[in-house]
């Protein structure tokens, strides 16, 4: 493996991406609740602070929790959440070792179709079904791993024209185009949510006036003051 990414807008972090596929693997991993870039990044600056030129998934499995977390920490931290994520990376590597003998690659080297890649990306630890088939989709538009039937395990990621994910970046241009497309997402989940409150704040779930009597089916509901093992609610005066 050895391309030419663009994903973290760096030279030094994206060519450690194109040529590592664990470096590819964590930068996925690291791809939530933080820029693009920065989650991109973070391979290399790993990579650096442990003085080496690549990642290790035998090295960094073995590593103490709460040291490889203080290296993630330091400042620029690798992620916005550093040790939670350390923890997450040091899992990722620790299944690659005990299921793939620590070679990333082996994750889609020589599998039959594009379901039974998108299968082993979700049992990957953090990848849940969302992320392995945006990696999925990366794999195949930039990586030029492309079983048969990927573009369909990637679901809307595999389109050939689409926007949508780090699958689609290979330049500052198209950054800006899924950026936007991001943007456009959250926009429209928030106008959602707003409409749905708007809806249901006043009439209550059911569409028709609350009359105030009290349920008389599912669960009883708690609040700030409701008596709870060992704390009890104070009594009023």
């Amino acid at each position: 493996m050895d391309v030419s990414l663009h994903l973290a807008q760096d030279p030094d972090a994206d060519a450690l991406l194109g040529r590592s596929p664990l470096a590819a693997l964590v930068g996925m991993l690291l791809d939530q609740q933080v820029p693009m870039e920065w989650a991109f990044r973070g391979p290399r600056t790993i990579a650096d602070r442990l003085g080496a030129d690549d990642l290790d998934a035998h090295e960094i499995a073995a590593r103490d929790p709460e040291a490889f977390a203080a290296l993630l920490s330091e400042k620029p931290a690798v992620h916005r959440y550093p040790g939670s994520m350390a923890q997450r990376v040091q899992q990722l590597c620790q299944y690659l070792v005990e299921h793939y003998d620590g070679d990333a690659e082996a994750v889609w080297r020589g599998v039959a179709g594009g379901a039974e890649l998108l299968k082993r990306l979700e049992q990957l630890p953090g990848f849940g079904k969302q992320k392995a088939q945006i990696f999925l989709a990366l794999l195949g538009k930039q990586l030029g791993v492309r079983p048969t039937g990927w573009r369909e395990a990637a679901g809307a990621y595999g389109e050939t024209t689409s926007y949508r994910s780090v699958a689609d970046i290979t330049g500052p241009e198209s950054l800006a185009k899924v950026r936007a497309h991001k943007q456009e997402m959250k926009a429209a989940a928030k106008a959602a949510k707003t409409a749905t409150s708007a809806t249901t704040g006043k009439s209550g779930t059911s569409g028709k006036p609350t009359t105030g009597k009290p349920r008389t089916s599912g669960k009883p509901r708690t609040s700030a003051t409701s008596a709870k093992p060992g704390n009890p609610a104070k009594k009023k005066a």
